[in-house]
């Protein structure tokens, strides 16, 4: 009963995105209940992505004194999400409300290519930005000497590359599939679809070897819990430098509320930069 229920607000009819074709994939035919809401949902969430980048692009590029190492790795991190917004999110949404990809084949793995090299360059740029993070805490003396403009450069350079290498080699090579090819072409290969299938050996190599999602990960909880330990010790350092020159009752009050705060920051910004990592 629920089952039925369900399906009748969903799905109005079930029809092949290619009518004509024998090797045609199903299109499942969505209410305008469903489809109007989500379309201006899912809209305004891709206006939201590009509009916010795009601010965080041009202010980088505009104002001189913001072009900083760190500003750079941000401006990187922006462009990424910027194309995500722009390139890949608009025909994602209309394939998955639509359950058809009418834009040919060709397109279709360079938009699932773009997709994952974009994706795997904005982790790495958020693990390019924890390591400047933890020299600029942990290392402050030697922060201007190792992170250069020259260096933040060559790490972004290297980043994008490394995203564009995994990306479309495997897509174009075929190395999503590998070890499921029969399976692939015998349930996923038809005509209408556009979605990548990773096989377990894939998505082991991918994850570990060409560092897609796990180490990046690993990088930003190791170095964001040094700098948390850091900033409590430096916090407790300048307490008691503070205790020696003011009354202790009020030096405490001050110095609770300012290290609580510091630290929840950093407590804050942990999860919300892991949680990402732990959905995918």
């Amino acid at each position: 009963m629920l089952m039925n229920v369900s399906q009748t607000f969903i799905k109005e009819s079930t029809h092949f995105c290619y009518e004509s074709s024998n090797k045609s994939c199903p299109k499942h035919v969505y209410s305008t209940t469903v489809c109007v809401p989500m379309y201006v949902l899912l809209g305004s969430m891709i206006l939201l992505t590009v509009f916010g980048n795009l601010l965080v692009i041009i202010t980088i590029a505009h104002f001189k004194e913001l072009h900083t190492p760190t500003n750079y790795l941000v401006l990187s991190l922006a462009v990424a999400d910027f194309l995500l917004g722009a390139v890949i999110m608009p025909p994602s949404m209309v394939r998955s409300l639509e359950t058809c990809w009418y834009l040919g084949n060709l397109f279709c793995k360079i938009h699932s290519s773009t997709d994952i090299m974009l994706s795997t360059a904005s982790v790495l740029n958020l693990s390019l930005i924890s390591i400047d993070r933890y020299y600029a805490v942990c290392q402050p003396l030697h922060y201007h000497t190792k992170i250069t403009n020259s260096v933040v450069l060559t790490m972004i350079i290297i980043s994008w590359t490394l995203s564009a290498l995994h990306g479309y080699m495997m897509v174009f090579m075929n190395l999503n599939t590998l070890g499921i090819e029969d399976i692939y072409n015998q349930h996923f290969n038809c005509d209408g679809k556009c979605f990548v299938i990773i096989s377990r050996i894939t998505s082991s190599i991918s994850s570990t070897v060409v560092v897609a999602f796990f180490i990046p990960a690993l990088i930003i909880l190791i170095l964001y819990l040094k700098i948390l330990i850091t900033a409590r010790r430096q916090a407790c350092s300048i307490q008691s430098q503070v205790c020696a020159n003011v009354s202790l009752e009020k030096s405490k009050g001050n110095f609770n509320k300012t290290e609580h705060k510091d630290t929840g920051n950093c407590c804050w910004c942990l999860p919300v930069l892991l949680v990402p990592f732990i959905c995918v």
